[in-house]
């Protein structure tokens, strides 16, 4: 006999927590499944404790910068702060109580173990068979795209989640991977005295973003000394002793006491029974509609949607789905103006559209650029102020669809433009707003006139 439920969710990393707990909060009778820890990959190894990492990091950045600006200091970098920051402030030493009462509190159920679809609206959880009156959230999130590099299955490399919980900064790191999470862990541990190397396989870092972008964090990076190998691919990797080495395509040997791979991740459908309510198990993301549903009665939540692996995309779709389960009105899900940031130093901002992406989709593209030093906060800041506002403008509708902010709080600059992509503000109105001086988001009034050219 199935347990009855009103709805059972699989998976409860943000997204996956989000719409249970608003669901359970409604009243309704919630199933939760999570094989690991509640509250998923960002509070634990992500998100929240390499955003600690990289604020450390940034804190020894600018004490270095302060001769010519404000005196001398001496600097002893000490990556135990760090580390018992990262146990005892974010994960409670990864242990997950204070997110399972969290959503237990509010009614909810909680399973752990492996959820399997066992059919439209019925959940097997270890061998306990659920059904669910109103239906199933899939929200089981993504894991390391680990990629095909002959010997790198065979040594013990790192994720994302071994550099968290790291108790010391190595001696050396090599990393695979200059995508957003390479080049975070990068500069972090570079800055605590690691000595990093980097090795790409596209010809820049970030190469979701947009050139410019990648080739102003690429030149920070080898002025801090951290050894960048773009337009390379790793040919083997071997360990012998306590040192890894990767060769690569030209016969180089790179060597590190450490070995970070971060080449992107995926979603992995595998065990989760998506044939038996008629889905491809092999798919590389859920297809859905605009309310997130895959399938009669079975919703999709987070980075199984393929929209991005972020945090802030899953709890946006949570939302949805929640409403859509509830009955509750609102609107679809709107990718227009999705917002993504590299907490590098420069932090790199983006919404919307590259421009490539733009002129693939047949826009007629207009772009402006601007150096965020040529803004008075620029100047005034000095050391550090490295940065660049770019807009990409769909000349034909005269609104933007895209905006790259790098520099000193990248991310917090961006917001404007994307509220201006998602509300299609016409460029004109953009051009004639008062911008506050002395202001980095002021370098958008260069950015604006550049459109002109």
């Amino acid at each position: 006999m199935a347990e009855q439920v009103d709805v059972v969710v699989i998976g409860m990393g943000p997204g996956g927590e989000h719409v249970a707990g608003r669901l359970a909060d409604a009243g309704l009778r919630v199933l939760g499944v999570e094989a690991e820890l509640v509250g998923g990959e960002c509070p634990y190894w992500a998100c929240v404790p390499s955003k600690m990492m990289i604020r450390a990091g940034n804190l020894l950045a600018e004490a270095r910068r302060v001769p010519g600006m404000a005196g001398s200091v001496q600097l002893t970098p000490d990556w135990a702060p760090v580390a018992a920051r990262i146990r005892d402030e974010a994960t409670d030493d990864w242990n997950d109580q204070v997110a399972a009462d969290r959503f237990t509190d509010k009614g909810g159920l909680l399973a752990r173990g492996r959820g399997r679809l066992a059919g439209p609206g019925r959940v097997e959880v270890d061998g306990e068979l659920y059904e669910a009156r109103h239906g199933v959230v899939i929200a089981t999130g993504s894991k390391p795209q680990i990629p095909p590099v002959p010997g790198l299955d065979a040594v013990p490399y790192w994720t994302n989640r071994d550099a968290i919980a790291a108790k010391e900064a190595p001696d050396s790191l090599l990393v695979l991977g200059g995508g957003a999470i390479g080049v975070e862990l990068a500069q972090a541990f570079g800055r605590f005295g690691s000595r990093v190397t980097v090795v790409e396989a596209m010809d820049g870092l970030v190469p979701a973003e947009e050139p410019e972008a990648g080739e102003l964090l690429a030149g920070i990076l080898r002025d801090e000394g951290i050894d960048l190998r773009t337009g390379a691919r790793a040919t083997q990797v071997r360990h012998e002793g306590d040192v890894f080495t990767v060769v690569l395509e030209d016969g180089t040997e790179l060597t590190g006491h450490q070995l970070l791979v971060a080449t992107g991740r995926r979603a992995d459908f595998s065990g989760l029974g998506l044939e038996t309510v008629g889905l491809d198990p092999a798919a590389k993301a859920l297809k859905t509609d605009r309310h997130l549903l895959a399938a009669p009665g079975l919703w999709a939540v987070g980075d199984v949607t393929g929209h991005g692996a972020f945090t802030h995309v899953a709890m946006y779709e949570a939302e949805i789905v929640a409403r859509a389960v509830l009955g509750e009105p609102g609107p679809g899900s709107d990718y227009r103006a999705l917002p993504r940031v590299t907490f590098t130093d420069p932090e790199i901002g983006a919404v919307g559209l590259t421009e490539r992406q733009a002129r693939e989709k047949g826009l007629q593209v207009r772009t402006g650029l601007s150096k965020v030093p040529s803004s008075a906060r620029g100047w005034i800041h000095k050391a550090g102020n490295d940065g660049l506002v770019k807009l990409v403008e769909d000349a034909g509708r005269g609104v933007l669809v895209g905006a790259t902010t790098a520099g000193p709080m990248g991310g917090e600059v961006m917001y404007g433009l994307a509220v201006a992509v998602q509300a299609e503000v016409p460029v004109e109105a953009l051009r004639h707003m008062i911008y506050a001086y002395p202001t980095f988001h002021r370098g958008v009034e260069d950015a604006l006139a550049d459109l002109r050219h």
